[in-house]
């Protein structure tokens, strides 16, 4: 009886935490009850034509799935808002190709995207930042092309970038 007794009281406890948003299971740490994503754009006219959109539809989709904020419009207590600022692919790793007749060419191409984040918590002022969040991804430009390989290295990139603005804004990591 006392076993039982005290996990009723245990999950008590973690849901009376979890519901006044003190803290969540997913390690959000707010006390706001609503968010805003606003449209992010695409500053740096690279990319497929619907880069910005993609990634404002991803970072709303992050933060229902893994918050209980409600997803607002405008006017929410926590407000994301930026423009990607960046879509660069360099080489990587060059290959000498021995001959003096021919250029050396790259093993690998890296495509960096950066996105430039203003965050805004209306209850908490000293929360508030503009900074810029990037990460990049590789591909074997020998037996590949960026066309063939963007849409994963877009996924890949993406997804840690969205992970990195979620943990700067409500995980305070």
């Amino acid at each position: 009886m006392n076993k039982l007794c005290f996990i009723a009281l245990m999950a008590l406890i973690f849901t009376g935490f979890s519901s006044c948003g003190v803290y969540t299971f997913t390690g959000t740490n707010t006390n706001a009850q609503t968010i805003s994503v606003l449209n992010f754009y695409n500053d740096t006219g690279m990319g497929p034509a619907n880069l910005s959109q993609e990634f404002t539809e991803r970072l709303r989709d992050y933060y229902q799935r893994n918050t209980s904020l409600a997803i607002v419009e405008s006017g929410g207590e926590l407000v994301v808002e930026g423009s990607i600022v960046g879509y660069n692919t360099m080489p990587v790793a060059p290959i000498a190709s021995g001959n003096d007749q021919q250029a050396d060419v790259a093993g690998s191409t890296r495509l960096t995207i950066r996105v430039q984040v203003d965050f805004t918590n209306t209850l908490n002022e000293e929360e508030d930042f503009s900074r810029s969040f990037s990460f990049y991804d590789d591909f074997d430009s020998r037996t590949s092309n960026l066309t063939a390989e963007e849409d994963q290295l877009i996924d890949t990139i993406f997804e840690q970038i969205i992970f990195d603005v979620f943990n700067a804004t409500v995980a305070n990591w």
